[in-house]
Parts: C-alpha cells; sequence; structure tokens
C-alpha cells in the first residue's frame, strides 16, 4: 500500500523507501487521467500533474548525476527552458512522463545500491539557486532533498486533482488497489 511505507531493514532501505512512497503516491495523483487532463492547470497555478511528473522526473535524475558526479546537461537560467520541465507538451503523453519516472527510479535505486551515504556531493556551481558558500552536502542529504522535493509537489498534484475531478488521494488509492467500497471508502470512478 503506498500511504504506509513497508518495514525497512536500514537506513538506505528507508531513504529509498520514503522516496518510493512519495513517487508512488504521485502516481496515484495520474490515475485514470486523460493526457489533456493531465495537461491541465485546474488551479490560479501553471502546474498540471503531467508537468509535475515530468519535473520529477528530471529533477532527481539530475540530482543522482550531481550525487555521483557522473556528466549532466548544463543548468539553463532560461525562464522558457525551465517552464518546458513543467509543462507536458503536445508530443508527450501522461503515460510516457510515467513511463520515464519509473525509470528513474529504477536507476536511483541501482545507482545507490552501495554508495556511501555520507559521501561528500559538491555543491554544482552553475545553479544560480543553490547556495554559494557551501562546498558539498552528503548522498544523504540529496535523498533527503528528493523526499522533500516530491513530498511537496505531491501536495501540489493533490490540489490539482482534488480540482481537476473532485478526486481524492484516498478514494484514488483505493481504486488503484482494487479495494472494496465500505461506508468509510468509496474507490475512485471516473
Amino acid at each position: 500500500m503506498p500511504g504506509t511505507v513497508r518495514p525497512v531493514a536500514d537506513e538506505r532501505d528507508a531513504l529509498l523507501a520514503f522516496l518510493d512512497q512519495q513517487r508512488d503516491l504521485l502516481r496515484v495523483q495520474a490515475h485514470g487521467l486523460s493526457d489533456e487532463q493531465a495537461r491541465t492547470a485546474s488551479t490560479a497555478g501553471a502546474l498540471t500533474i503531467g508537468g509535475l511528473v515530468k519535473h520529477l522526473a528530471r529533477t532527481e535524475r539530475w540530482w543522482i548525476d550531481v550525487a555521483l558526479q557522473r556528466p549532466r546537461p548544463a543548468v539553463s537560467t532560461d525562464y522558457e527552458a525551465y517552464m518546458d520541465g513543467f509543462t507536458l507538451r503536445g508530443d508527450e503523453t501522461l503515460a510516457g512522463v510515467l513511463q520515464e519516472y519509473a525509470q528513474v527510479a529504477a536507476e536511483t535505486r541501482a545507482a545507490l545500491a552501495d554508495v556511501d551515504l555520507g559521501r561528500p556531493v559538491p555543491v554544482p556551481r552553475d545553479a544560480p539557486w543553490l547556495p554559494q558558500d557551501l562546498d558539498a552536502w552528503s548522498v544523504r542529504w540529496v535523498l533527503l532533498h528528493l523526499i522533500e522535493e516530491t513530498a511537496r509537489h505531491l501536495g501540489h498534484a493533490d490540489i490539482i486533482r482534488e480540482s481537476l475531478d473532485g478526486a481524492t488521494a484516498i478514494p484514488l488509492l483505493a481504486a488503484v488497489e482494487g479495494w472494496p467500497e465500505t461506508p468509510w471508502v468509496k474507490p475512485w470512478r471516473p
């Protein structure tokens, strides 16, 4: 059940399990949406569920590249390019960005399977929104940051989804997991 993190064996397993849970709940928020709905900004802001999935997949990949000091695309400070990272374009699909997100999750788990969580991660100097007075974080910090980033955007997705069609987290989760209807929970139906 994505609503509750499974029992964990150690710190690494806990960090990855909590990140998995947040990702799973974001996928639940996308359950049953058409591409058009996934592109719809249903609140006063410009965020969409499809755009959030796309952003989180790319952001997670970027941070894991940073943590492992792998080559990565240069950070763009161009506002239009930045906003494209939050936009499910007409040539993209919700299924496609969800698949990319699942692939990134598998890559993250594999890449961090044996990495020392205390290993220093140099702060990228090409991202002007990151502190310039700090030399390094740790791999542990990067994972905690990814959990925080994902959880924050999951909250956005909750509001966007409810504004789109009235669906809320527990009925959506019940639909995804096939829970029987009870007086307390009615699985979401389109």
